[in-house]
């Protein structure tokens, strides 16, 4: 089995801090010991809910997340809370103070008291004010520190995550865990000093009001029962509801993201209407699922706000009739009248954080999904080391399927590369000829069989060794949203400017580069579609031979750009496969021209093997591969000059017909 990879059932014990330097064993024991007889790797399917919702996280994960975060920024929220207690120290002293001046004050007209406790009040006052701000700093300063190493946690994580987990996941999905999901768990942290805050003001305003009456006090404090029993409710009916709406907003993200990512395709099929109405059934659910939250609120929420009010009521009635008989002093009443105003707003606040906090929750619980989730595919604990020079590749007997249950795509694969060879991988669609490129970086783990660098297995280097020795130019071009020369280093940014040009001479794109108007400093725009796609390709090739692998994939590097101009890219990868060992994955009869030595891959296997000028006169198979691919670009062409995507065109049916 291959390295890296793990039991269905087996899970992560819980991310942390040196999460990112975990590494696997290396070993590629025979499946059937670990899996069963003829069990197969799990693939995407079996270790990724597809619906993005893992039955394992629950809100009790949810809340794990945030309170091992919390712990570790005690400290700084320890601050926040002194702050907080501070301001309730200064906020139960201002009733107390009043019932003073009115005792001591008002009732015997001493005007001297009644100033000294007027500017004794506007000290509490002026405290209150200063720890109020020290609070809010402290809470916000925290809850924004959370966010950003959560943020920097989850997107390191998911950069470690294997291809075959992106493969299952869409963008827009993890683009809302790491963005709306992470402001929700921020807004929870910012309420962690400010509910202390009010739970301390509870405490001491109950100790307070104890001390002047307890009658006064039960009648103030017996809605609490009824208080809590409702907020509990409130909490159980609310989480499942916010769980919903994190997911319905990841979904209507996915939607925009798809959108705007695939604009050109939208706009050229003029699916405009298609993707807005996509777009409104997930704003429509969106709305209900809201519309749900809002009902519970609607539901308990005047509850909550009424009860407290109860009190007040009682304590007026009760505590004005022991006034007028005199058992009760005047300030006494005002004083315990003013607690109990303090007490209403954090108990009418309490239904807002628990709002608060089950959408938290909710959120944490998504991002607890993702930070729980293995890469299987790792680097070994004691990784071997390739030799200085070399670039020769060996798959022995290499068996691989991208899911459980389907057909492998490849069985029993083997194929030999010396040092320095460049060879052409040619099939038919699907034969798995992009499969062999993405193993030999090592993307995904191999079912049976081996693969080797140099002598060395692949699953005994680290990855950044093993993906700085092969470099590949996909056959779809990404480029990034920078300068010409950042996309060139991209692999490596501290690159000196003329080996970045060095690098753009050899893929034949200084020239085009040189005439735009700021040269290697120009701003490509997103994805690099201010740019054709032979300009783009050209890119990719220099990037790639800036990181200089010893061994060089290109996959299909040239059927994006026209034919007219296939032969600038071929001019440039001449000068890149000198002496470098280099696969070649094409179709065209001119690129494949370019290898030393022509393989066919069919049905997961080598099927033939020779130069392209032997099987073109020895290998059946081999002409029908090439008169089909001819085949499909000339039925391709043809639909996008006349906008007919029907049947071929003579010519393409010629050649279909001259494969024997």
């Amino acid at each position: 089995m291959a390295p890296g990879s793990r039991s269905p059932g087996e899970r992560s014990p819980g991310p942390g801090p040196k999460d990112c330097d975990r590494t696997e064993p290396t070993r590629y024991p025979d499946p059937a010991v670990k899996w069963g007889t003829g069990a197969r790797r799990p693939g995407p399917e079996a270790t990724i809910d597809t619906q993005d919702e893992p039955t394992e996280s629950t809100a009790r994960d949810g809340w794990a997340l945030i309170g091992r975060q919390l712990l570790a920024q005690r400290w700084g929220l320890l601050a926040g809370v002194v702050a907080g207690l501070c301001w309730t120290a200064a906020k139960v002293s201002v009733p107390k103070l009043v019932e003073l001046a009115i005792d001591q004050g008002i009732e015997p007209g001493d005007r001297h008291q009644i100033s000294r406790y007027a500017w004794l009040i506007a000290g509490a006052a002026v405290v209150c004010a200063f720890f109020t701000g020290l609070r809010r700093y402290s809470a916000f300063r925290e809850a924004r520190f959370a966010e950003a190493v959560l943020r920097d946690r989850l997107f390191a994580h998911l950069a470690r995550l294997h291809f075959a987990y992106h493969d299952g996941q869409q963008t827009g999905q993890l683009m809302s865990r790491a963005n709306n999901d992470l402001q929700q768990i921020q807004n929870a942290v910012v309420l962690v000093p400010l509910t202390i805050a009010n739970l301390a003001t509870v405490l001491a305003v109950l100790v307070v009001l104890l001390t002047i009456d307890p009658i006064l006090t039960v009648l103030a404090l017996g809605s609490l029962p009824a208080v809590n029993y409702l907020a509990k409710r409130f909490s159980q009916k609310l989480h499942p509801t916010m769980v919903g709406v994190q997911q319905e907003s990841a979904e209507l993200s996915a939607v925009v993201e798809e959108t705007v990512a695939g604009i050109r395709v939208v706009k050229g099929f003029a699916a405009e209407d298609t993707q807005r109405r996509r777009l409104g059934k997930e704003a429509d659910d969106l709305y209900e699922v809201s519309m749900d939250g809002a009902r519970i609120r609607s539901t308990y929420w005047p509850a909550l706000e009424l009860l407290p009010n109860i009190g007040l009521i009682m304590v007026l009635g009760y505590g004005g009739h022991q006034v007028i008989e005199g058992h009760l002093a005047l300030g006494s009443l005002v004083a315990f009248n003013a607690y109990v105003v303090l007490l209403v707003w954090p108990l009418r606040m309490l239904g807002w954080i628990v709002a608060m906090s089950q959408r938290a929750a909710a959120s944490a619980q998504r991002v607890h999904e993702v930070l729980v989730t293995d890469p299987e595919v790792v680097s070994p604990a004691h990784p071997q080391q390739l030799p200085a020079t070399g670039g020769a590749v060996s798959f022995a007997g290499v068996r691989f399927g991208y899911s459980t249950g389907a057909p492998p795509v490849l069985e029993g694969f083997d194929l030999e590369v010396p040092a320095g060879q460049t060879i052409a991988l040619v099939g038919a669609t699907a034969s798995g000829k992009s499969t062999v490129a993405k193993l030999l970086p090592r993307f995904y783990d191999i079912d049976a069989g081996s693969i080797r660098l140099d002598g060395v297995d692949v699953g005994a280097l680290s990855l950044p060794d093993l993906r700085r020795a092969v470099g590949l130019v996909f056959e779809e071009t990404f480029l990034f949203s920078d300068t010409i020369a950042a996309n060139i280093a991209f692999a490596d940014p501290d690159a000196p400017a003329d080996a970045i040009v060095r690098a753009a001479r050899l893929a034949g794109a200084h020239q085009f580069i040189s005439e735009l108007p700021h040269g290697y400093d120009t701003e490509i725009g997103e994805r690099g579609f201010s740019l054709s796609g032979g300009q783009r390709q050209r890119i990719a090739i220099a990037r790639a031979i800036l990181a200089d692998p010893r061994v060089l994939i290109l996959d299909d590097a040239t059927s994006a750009v026209d034919p007219t101009k296939e032969h600038e890219i071929r001019d440039a990868l001449t000068e890149v496969m000198r002496d470098r060992t280099t696969i070649v994955i094409a179709h065209r009869p001119a690129t494949i021209a370019l290898a030393e030595r022509v393989v066919l891959v069919g049905g997961g296997r080598i099927i033939a093997d020779g130069t392209h000028i032997g099987l073109l006169a020895s290998s059946a198979e081999y002409r029908e591969v090439l008169a089909s691919a001819a085949a499909r670009e000339e039925q391709a062409r043809h639909a996008t000059l006349t906008g007919d995507g029907g049947a071929p065109t003579p010519a393409a049916a010629d050649l279909t017909e001259a494969a024997p």
